[in-house]
């Protein structure tokens, strides 16, 4: 065999074999019309975007933005995302999750569970918003949700509940009143805003700040009086 052909031969294998862990692990987009996507356990992915279909995160996969329209969002554990956002379906993240922007939808609910922290704000229209455990470094906001800041939570900006609109502005129907709860030891730092009827109920352990639209319950025991 040619030298010069062996000596490329060697060059090439050396260069595969001492190749950057970047060159192979890149990072890549998955965009979809109709469908679900799933983000395989411990890998890394760019942008994650569907228009029909769920999207699922196993354990310790990261995304960069991950966005649908009809379809929910459900992370695992220890699952990291930029921007999380859908319009019709719930988001839900397990334990020690990492966005650092906004988790949002528009028709579902929100959830995280212990460990996580949001960078933005949480916010939906039409759904419950849950948090154990979990810092927001930004606010909560909602329209026509329960609100409950659980045990251990924390909320930098606060909570801002808006009055229902219909079109052009205009209210219609009769809308549930939220139920607002933050729970033992939860800290809510900056001011609740309510620009419509709520019940607000705050354990005795936890820390608020101003409120404007709502006098406060307080409770003691492990969860808030019914309704």
């Amino acid at each position: 065999m040619n030298r010069f052909l062996i000596c490329t031969i060697l060059v090439a294998a050396s260069a595969a074999a001492f190749a950057s862990p970047q060159a192979s692990d890149t990072r890549r987009d998955i965009d979809k019309v109709n469908g679900g996507i799933t983000a395989e356990a411990g890998r890394a992915y760019g942008d994650l975007g569907t228009v029909n279909g769920g999207i699922q995160l196993d354990r310790g996969a990261s995304a960069d933005e991950v966005e649908t329209v009809n379809g929910g969002i459900t992370a695992g554990d220890e699952v990291s995302a930029s921007e999380v956002s859908t319009v019709n379906g719930g988001i839900r993240f397990g334990r020690d999750g990492r966005i650092s922007g906004n988790l949002e939808t528009v028709n579902g609910g929100v959830f995280a569970d212990r460990g996580t922290r949001v960078g933005g704000d949480v916010s939906t229209v039409n759904g419950a918003i849950g948090l154990v455990g979990t810092t927001v470094d930004g606010r909560i906001e909602t329209v026509n949700g329960d609100v409950t800041v659980g045990a251990d939570s924390r909320v930098a900006l606060g909570i801002r509940i808006e009055k229902p609109k219909g079109n052009f502005g205009l209210n219609f129907g009769k809308h549930k009143t939220p139920r607002v709860v933050i729970g033992p030891n939860a800290v809510v730092e900056g001011p609740m805003v309510f620009e419509r009827e709520v019940k607000l109920y705050v354990h005795a352990s936890a820390r608020i700040g101003s409120v404007n639209g709502a006098t406060p319950v307080r409770y003691d025991g492990a969860t808030p009086p019914k309704d």
